[in-house]
């Protein structure tokens, strides 16, 4: 066994390899560039070696940075986690070279494997289900068209050396397959160096489920079940889970028994995913074979009881599997929310800054968080944008669901957005609890994009209790205050009037009435009467109780006079008023905000990469304005509307803030 390995990464997987690293007694050896200086991965390995500047392609995919880095400090192997170079057949070959082992497939295999053309033709011949498509490398947008016309709409464009979403297009006409042919190339080139595109049929109501292999050295492979990865934006997933609530055990079996062919025509050794699309008559079609670990292994890991990355360094280090096909369990129901750093009210805007507050749930009856940040640290712009990984496990999906969507209430982070609210709406969703959902899912259900508006509570009235409950806990405090004038003691009446507000709806007024009995609030609300009992202090944002004798878990903090209120993913801003003081409150003149339609701003912060206008020229609705370029994801700005350039405020290359002037409008 290896006594020390270096993580070729970052942030939560590098985190991740460290965790079981230490549990085998290895040492560990982290890289870092200039904007993870301070980051937890570096913290927590027992040594870091500085690789270079912030930009990925100056520090973490350089290759003769982390190779001199494992010479300097004698790490005998390098774990590549997943992105970055992970995948790359020649970072594997020049490692093995060096003397060094790669805690991975083989570079043939990733060879073989990591190129999708050469991978779909590979299984062809290994008789595994393929989609039709066109298979080689297309040069011209022009001939993308045409081969898209001979496939048939819709198609998917795709980056031989894509992942992670990018350089993935989908294309229902002519327009899009030559724009999104395009995109897809510079994608690629910016992301992987490798500008290959090609062109697949593109299956509609489809699912994305994959199945987890391991192969060691001695010719044993075995598969550990499969994960739904269906629910996703943008091909990106959110949520992923294990089992599949659609597969039948014949399939499932079917399935698994494909990918292990797949694996041993490439002699595969270590874990991969093989990656399927399936239809809605359970059909099913070989997508792609990822030659690392994925992103979602945790639920894998929760309904086998193994841990991944410890077989991983033990098959790389010469061991056998230690265990067989037929020994291979499955128990209960796992599930992941990825949680990201992106807005989930302005688009998915990436969102980066410094994390003013983080406090993820405690890791306690099943569920389990693996993330790379810290509270205080820093979200940079020139990596992806997950902040942590959410892992619930429970006895059957019902229950997983149940857990995640107390476990999401109580995961409080301030200073930047995250998709929170988005991930709890989605596991609300009527479609998602029954398991009748494919890859269109969010687009199907969210065709306007997502808001307050469309997050739905079971309770609204449980909010504004709870808004006025923490408003009386307030009054309390102000009546305990010593040095009061006898006889003249501040004192708190039982009634209230609560005055809500959510993004896109008209203010509502709601009476309650709070009676404090020992240590709990009798409230009445109209007809509804609610007992609440507070387990935490108000000093605490999440905060936990029980509301008639139900548990509950929500999120209270006092902003400015009001009091924010999250729960299920529903967020309100509630103002507590005296009976009176909402008499008069309704007498307060509205300001209207100010008119910004003269105005591009930058909807979030990221690189300026270009301008496509000067002043005085005419634009049409539509055109491209500007492009912004945050997380490794180009950002295109159209024009709303007809308008005229009057000047343009920022320059190319300028880093920009949220809400920053990029054009003024005549």
């Amino acid at each position: 066994m290896f006594s020390k390995i270096l993580i070729a990464n970052r942030g939560e997987i590098a985190c991740r390899v460290i965790k079981t690293a230490r549990k085998m007694g290895i040492q560990t050896v982290a890289v870092y560039s200039d904007a993870d200086q301070d980051a937890r991965h570096v913290e927590l390995a027992d040594e870091a070696v500085h690789i270079g500047p912030a930009p990925s392609r100056e520090s973490y995919l350089v290759m003769d940075k982390i190779i001199a880095a494992c010479q300097q400090t004698g790490a005998q192997a390098v774990h590549p986690g997943y992105g970055f170079l992970s995948e790359n057949e020649e970072f594997a070959r020049r490692v093995e070279e060096e003397g060094i082992v790669f805690i991975g497939p083989k570079h043939k295999s990733i060879a073989a494997m990591g190129d999708k053309i050469a991978s779909k033709k590979l299984a062809g011949e290994a008789r595994v289900n393929t989609i039709p498509g066109h298979n080689a490398a297309i040069e011209t947008a022009e001939q993308a068209v045409e081969i898209a016309r001979g496939i048939g709409y819709p198609v998917m464009i795709k980056a031989s050396a894509g992942g992670g979403g990018k350089g993935l297009r989908v294309a229902f006409n002519d327009k899009e397959t030559f724009e999104g042919f395009t995109s897809c190339r510079n994608e690629a080139r910016n992301s992987f160096g490798d500008d290959r595109v090609f062109i697949e049929k593109f299956v509609e109501e489809p699912r994305h489920i994959e199945i987890q292999v391991l192969g060691d050295a001695h010719g044993n492979t075995v598969y550990l079940w499969e994960r739904e990865c269906s629910i996703q934006r943008r091909h990106q997933k959110v949520i992923e889970e294990a089992p599949s609530p659609f597969l039948d055990d014949a399939t499932r079996k079917a399935m698994g028994e494909q990918a292990v062919a797949l694996a041993k025509a490439v002699n595969y050794q270590s874990a991969g995913t093989v990656e399927f699309v399936v239809g809605k008559d359970k059909s099913f079609y070989f997508l792609e074979m990822n030659t690392r670990l994925q992103v979602e292994h945790p639920v894998t890991e929760c309904i086998t009881g193994l841990d991944l990355v410890e077989l991983m360094i033990r098959v790389a280090a010469g061991e056998k599997l230690p265990f067989t096909q037929g020994e291979i369990k499955r128990n209960g129901w796992a599930m992941e929310c990825r949680i990201n750093a992106e807005d989930p009210f302005r688009n998915f805007l990436p969102s980066t800054g410094r994390l003013v507050k983080y406090a993820p749930p405690p890791e306690i009856d099943g569920v389990r968080v693996d993330t790379g940040v810290y509270e205080g640290g820093e979200i940079p712009m020139y990596y992806d944008s997950m902040i942590a990984k959410l892992i619930v496990h429970g006895k059957d999906r019902p229950e997983a669901i149940a857990k995640m969507r107390q476990a999401l209430n109580g995961f409080a982070i301030r200073g930047i957005n995250s998709n929170i609210p988005f991930q709890a709406a989605l596991l609300a969703h009527p479609k998602f609890v029954s398991g009748d959902f494919n890859t269109g899912f969010i687009a199907e259900q969210y065709p306007n994009g997502f808001s307050a508006a469309t997050v739905p509570h079971d309770d609204p009235t449980f909010l504004r209790v709870l808004a006025a409950v923490a408003n009386r806990v307030h009054l309390q405090r102000a009546m305990r205050i010593s040095g009061q004038l006898p006889g003249h003691e501040f004192k708190s009446g039982e009634d209230f009037v609560v005055l809500t507000s959510r993004i896109g709806e008209p203010a509502q007024n709601t009476p309650v009435k709070v009676k404090v009995n020992d240590r709990a609030f009798d409230v009445q609300a109209g007809d509804r009467r609610y007992r609440i009992e507070m387990h935490t202090p108000l000093r605490d944002v999440v905060m936990r109780g029980t509301s008639s004798g139900e548990p509950f878990c929500a999120q209270i903090e006092r902003v400015g006079l009001a009091y924010r209120v999250m729960h299920n993913g529903t967020q309100i801003e509630a103002n507590v008023f005296t009976p009176r003081a909402a008499e008069l409150n309704a007498l307060m003149p509205f300001k209207a905000p100010p008119d910004l339609s003269k105005f591009l701003l930058s909807p979030m912060p990221g690189l300026l990469v270009d301008v496509a206008v000067t002043p005085g020229q005419m634009v049409r609705a539509g055109e491209k304005l500007a492009v912004i370029e945050a997380m490794k994801m180009e950002n295109i700005l159209l024009a709303t509307q007809d308008c005229v350039v009057g000047e343009i405020a920022a320059k190319k290359g300028e880093s920009l803030s949220v809400d920053q002037v990029i054009i003024k409008f005549q």
